[in-house]
């Protein structure tokens, strides 16, 4: 899949800003006040910022709105409509700690629910594809909460709960290398059951469909080669998770940990990146192109 700059700033930051939304929701942290203003605003900017970024992948951004419409069926819906619901509500408990200095541990802990279901629809969107076998697997929306959570943790300085936290996301996310590169032939998906004439034969691609390139060429076929990604992923592990744990636990320092957060949001962006440009869409069997 194309690797859109959009989707990957909207994926990364929206999941820190809801995976801190949901410690703060939890009361893990409950600064009051100016502080409490300054931890809420934090959340905001990366989730709504990541939201914002994902309608410029849109080919009509002005009709964004009737996405809500389709929540029955869309996992695109049900995400804007946890999103939303999610950001009043956890609004109103943060205007309680910001003017009232009263945390409404009810709100707190709708909001949190709220700020794990947005984060799960959205990873729904790509592991309800079966047209990209890596991403229909278990392991998306495991590592989408794992990710957010963990991230969430390392912004609101919780040095144990992120410590833990990226341990098992990076765990998880080496399984998921490691199965995602079989996804595609173990889903049984191939030429002849794409065109559905493998009962006549083996079939191969004579000509390709056109001469020049195409929408579904641009956002579905991309080809990134074998010792790129191991680089890649080699960098993501050790930006993501490698550094901020050890920098996590070299003794209390505001510049230790500053450096832990740049370190795991870098290491995010390149699995994002990874994550899209490793994916396979099957439509590239009619391309000649795996």
């Amino acid at each position: 899949m194309h690797p859109a700059p959009s989707v990957i700033i909207f994926t990364t930051f929206s999941g820190l800003g809801f995976g801190l939304l949901f410690w703060l929701g939890l009361g893990v942290i409950a600064p009051t006040g100016f502080a409490a203003f300054i931890w809420f605003a934090i959340a905001y900017l990366c989730a709504v910022g990541g939201l914002l970024a994902s309608t410029f992948h849109l080919g009509h951004p002005e009709r964004a709105l009737k996405a809500f419409s389709q929540w029955k069926t869309s996992w695109l819906s049900r995400e804007g409509i946890a999103a939303v619901v999610t950001l009043i509500v956890m609004a109103i408990y943060g205007a309680g700690l910001v003017f009232a200095a009263t945390p409404f541990a009810i709100l707190g802990w709708v909001g949190a629910l709220g700020a794990l279901a947005t984060v799960f629809t959205t990873s729904m969107i790509y592991t309800q594809l079966k047209t990209v076998p890596r991403w229909h697997q278990p392991t998306t929306p495991l590592l989408f909460l794992l990710l957010s959570l963990g991230g969430g943790a390392l912004l609101a300085g919780q040095v144990s709960l992120s410590v833990v936290l990226l341990i098992v996301a990076a765990a998880v996310q080496l399984f998921a290398w490691y199965t995602g590169d079989k996804r595609f032939a173990q889903s049984g998906t191939d030429m002849q059951t794409a065109t559905g004439l493998g009962d006549i034969g083996t079939v191969r691609a004579f000509e390709p469909p056109h001469t020049g390139t195409n929408y579904l060429m641009r956002e579905f076929i991309y080809v990134v080669g074998r010792k790129h990604a191991q680089k890649l992923q080699a960098i993501a592990l050790v930006l993501g998770f490698i550094m901020p744990i050890i920098l996590l636990l070299i003794p209390f320092s505001h510049i230790f940990a500053a450096l832990a957060v740049l370190s795991h949001v870098a290491g995010v962006l390149t699995l994002r990146w990874l994550f899209f440009a490793q994916a396979e869409h099957v439509v590239g069997l009619y391309y000649g192109q795996r």
